[in-house]
């Protein structure tokens, strides 16, 4: 067995590092941008008169870097070539998430709005494999910024139980032309305040709790009956959490994003992706928790003896430590196996996988936040070192990409053979 990483991997690990010192560090120290990241961070990010959404300086910085990334053949690495992407793998996807957040807060990848300089980009997967001719015409503009979609499926009183969802399209005709009207609310569309269009789940047929029956919807965000209703402020800020009310929204047939009634397989095609790299995200943050705490316990000498001497210091880094380099082996297992499969095969023999990965890298970076919190005492506690913060925005990861509760109760289904290839 060799677990050592593809060579071309590694170098290009090498390769991100020389754009970032070259191209995104000078940027992020020009003009005080280094506001958005110091012990400032929350309020230079944050309009809090303006409704709590993201400073627009903000929101611009984050698109400066992105482009200087996509200029450099960074920013589409995990898409098809078709699209300008080098056909990215899951592994490389992994390894590239964990070296980024290991790194600490920096332009290079902030996850607070999903920002990274090598971009994750559910939607244009979805375009491609659901959308018609037209709408996929719209992914190189939904990478560039031209085009922003946000996400409508929680709603104010169903979010895991996505099945259950009320808000309805009917079939109707207006001024000649067929569509639909739509009625509903969502929660959680982030991105409402710059989005050009919602892709908006609604039951067009069936019965509460069928999986079917359930389609989406391209929703230009200007339609009239589209609302913004008010903005979550959450644990972390800025906000760009929206309620949104949908009132006899009419829709015309173009608006169809995919099949009907088949909508939840959109939702669906990204989620395994998305929680491998979103748990090898929280394995880096985790470890530069780790590391800048073991740094400190050597520097800092109470009573005249390093702090890293004692084994209450030691012993609980120990353990995280330990979890961290176990949780890596299963987390690049995984995207391996991800990366030999289709997406059927990965659903029906490896989710469990995914979803062990995910709800234990999202707990074990709260665990190494806190713990680096206690260790560095009073600064730890400030905003002037970063782990309050990465506290307070990876604990949002034990709740979204499907909440803990339910990624285990994925596990619980493989292991008992309630689900997957075991099922009986």
């Amino acid at each position: 067995m060799d677990f050592s990483l593809p060579a071309d991997l590694v170098a290009y690990l090498a390769e991100l590092d020389r754009f970032i010192d070259a191209k995104i560090k000078p940027l992020e120290a020009a003009d005080d941008n280094i506001r958005f990241f110091d012990h400032r961070r929350e309020w230079a990010r944050t309009d809090f008169e303006g409704g709590g959404l993201p400073r627009h300086e903000w929101e611009a910085l984050l698109r400066q870097a992105k482009d200087l990334s996509d200029e450099a053949g960074h920013l589409r690495y995990a898409l098809p070539k078709r699209y300008g992407g080098r056909d990215g793998s899951n592994l490389g996807m992994a390894v590239i998430r964990e070296h980024f957040a290991a790194k600490g807060l920096g332009l290079h990848n902030d996850l607070q709005n999903e920002h990274s300089i090598v971009g994750n980009f559910p939607l244009v997967k979805m375009l491609d494999l659901y959308g018609r001719d037209d709408q996929k015409a719209m992914i190189e503009g939904s990478i560039t910024g031209k085009y922003r979609i946000t996400f409508g499926l929680t709603e104010p009183d169903h979010g895991s139980d996505a099945t259950h969802m009320e808000t309805r399209a009917v079939e109707a005709v207006r001024d000649g032309h067929k569509g639909w009207v739509i009625n509903g609310a969502k929660m959680w569309t982030t991105g409402m305040h710059v989005a050009t269009h919602c892709a908006l789940f609604a039951r067009t047929s069936g019965n509460d709790g069928d999986a079917r029956g359930i389609t989406c919807f391209l929703v230009p965000a200007d339609e009239p009956g589209v609302k913004v209703e008010e903005y979550l402020w959450t644990f972390n800020m800025p906000t760009d959490h929206p309620r949104v009310s949908f009132t006899d929204v009419f829709v015309t047939e173009d608006a169809l994003f995919g099949e009907i009634g088949r909508g939840l397989s959109l939702a669906q095609c990204f989620v395994h992706e998305n929680r491998i790299r979103q748990a090898a995200s929280s394995l880096g943050a985790a470890v530069f928790c780790i590391n800048e705490s073991v740094k400190y316990a050597r520097e800092r000498k109470p009573f005249g003896e390093e702090l890293a001497r004692n084994q209450a210091i030691q012993f609980p880094l120990v353990e995280l430590a330990t979890q961290a380099e176990m949780l890596r082996l299963l987390i690049r297992k995984t995207a391996w196996e991800m990366d030999q499969m289709t997406q059927a095969q990965i659903e029906h023999t490896l989710s469990d996988k995914v979803s062990m990965c995910n709800y234990w890298a999202n707990r074990l970076c709260g665990q190494a936040a806190d713990r680096a919190i206690q260790v560095h005492g009073g600064i730890g506690y400030s905003r002037h070192k970063p782990f309050e913060h990465i506290y307070r925005h990876h604990r949002r990861y034990r709740i979204t990409e499907g909440s803990e509760e339910i990624q285990m109760r994925k596990v619980a289904g493989f292991l008992f053979g309630y689900m997957g290839a075991g099922k009986h």
